[in-house]
């Protein structure tokens, strides 16, 4: 699978059957060039006005399955929200 693959992919998280998003970026570890996590643009400020101020950082650990269009994952979704750098 390629990396513009996963973009095109949904995130649901498997706990609450939400939808999270899609993916928008990844980290790896450079020596060993395996992704370490999956980064998913989190939810929108006042009406999608403002933009968003944080995102979803998903460790590889915690995605169950990938699908033809999804990505399942099961996190806790207020413990991977994370403030955007």
């Amino acid at each position: 699978m390629r990396i513009c693959e996963l973009r095109e992919k949904e995130v649901i998280n498997c706990r609450d059957c939400e939808r999270l998003g899609y993916v928008s970026d990844i980290e790896f570890d450079i020596c060993t060039g395996q992704i370490t996590h999956i980064i998913v643009p989190g939810p929108c400020r006042i009406w999608g006005i403002l933009g968003r101020d944080h995102e979803y950082v998903i460790s590889c650990c915690n995605i169950k399955q990938i699908g033809v269009d999804i990505i399942l994952v099961d996190v806790d979704a207020e413990k991977c929200l994370l403030k955007c750098i």
